[in-house]
Protein backbone atom coordinates (compact mmCIF):
# COMPACT_ATOMS: atom_id res chain seq x y z
CA UNK A 1 0.00 0.00 0.00
CA UNK A 2 1.09 3.63 -1.04
CA UNK A 3 2.45 5.66 1.79
CA UNK A 4 0.59 9.21 2.41
CA UNK A 5 2.33 12.28 1.40
CA UNK A 6 4.01 12.69 4.60
CA UNK A 7 5.61 9.73 5.49
CA UNK A 8 9.27 9.74 4.63
CA UNK A 9 9.01 6.78 2.16
CA UNK A 10 6.61 8.96 -0.17
CA UNK A 11 9.70 11.39 -1.10
CA UNK A 12 12.18 8.67 -1.23
CA UNK A 13 13.41 6.26 -4.03
CA UNK A 14 17.05 4.09 -4.39
CA UNK A 15 19.47 6.90 -5.26
CA UNK A 16 17.51 9.44 -3.16
CA UNK A 17 20.33 11.16 -0.83
CA UNK A 18 18.88 12.21 3.04
CA UNK A 19 20.22 12.75 6.50
CA UNK A 20 19.98 10.54 9.33
CA UNK A 21 18.46 12.30 12.54
CA UNK A 22 20.42 10.14 14.55
CA UNK A 23 23.90 11.22 13.42
CA UNK A 24 25.21 14.60 12.97
CA UNK A 25 26.55 15.56 9.31
CA UNK A 26 26.81 13.25 6.86
CA UNK A 27 24.86 12.06 3.54
CA UNK A 28 23.57 9.13 2.94
CA UNK A 29 22.45 7.41 -0.87
CA UNK A 30 19.17 5.22 -0.27
CA UNK A 31 19.78 1.85 -1.67
CA UNK A 32 16.58 0.23 -0.99
CA UNK A 33 13.26 0.83 0.52
CA UNK A 34 11.51 -2.04 2.54
CA UNK A 35 8.07 -0.68 3.44
CA UNK A 36 6.91 -3.73 4.98
CA UNK A 37 9.21 -3.14 7.50
CA UNK A 38 9.69 0.40 7.63
CA UNK A 39 12.94 0.52 6.92
CA UNK A 40 15.83 1.73 4.35
CA UNK A 41 19.12 0.61 2.60
CA UNK A 42 21.66 3.30 2.82
CA UNK A 43 25.51 4.11 2.74
CA UNK A 44 27.37 6.88 3.32
CA UNK A 45 28.01 9.50 0.28
CA UNK A 46 30.49 9.84 -1.52
CA UNK A 47 31.60 6.41 -1.87
CA UNK A 48 35.18 6.09 -0.31
CA UNK A 49 37.87 4.14 -2.66
CA UNK A 50 36.69 1.11 -1.30
CA UNK A 51 33.35 1.35 -1.42
CA UNK A 52 31.03 2.54 1.43
CA UNK A 53 28.72 -0.42 3.12
CA UNK A 54 25.43 0.00 3.65
CA UNK A 55 23.62 -0.51 6.54
CA UNK A 56 19.78 -0.60 7.44
CA UNK A 57 18.14 2.30 9.24
CA UNK A 58 14.42 3.11 10.30
CA UNK A 59 12.14 5.46 7.78
CA UNK A 60 11.59 7.73 10.32
CA UNK A 61 15.14 8.30 11.07
CA UNK A 62 15.68 10.15 7.43
CA UNK A 63 15.70 13.32 6.06
CA UNK A 64 15.75 13.60 2.56
CA UNK A 65 18.38 16.00 0.88
CA UNK A 66 17.93 17.82 -2.22
CA UNK A 67 20.99 17.32 -3.38
CA UNK A 68 24.41 15.78 -1.80
CA UNK A 69 26.87 17.60 0.14
CA UNK A 70 29.80 16.48 -0.46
Amino acid sequence: MPHPPSHPAAALHPGSFVALSSRQGGTYQVISIDEETDSCWVRRWPLTRHGSPAFSVALPDLRPLHRPSI
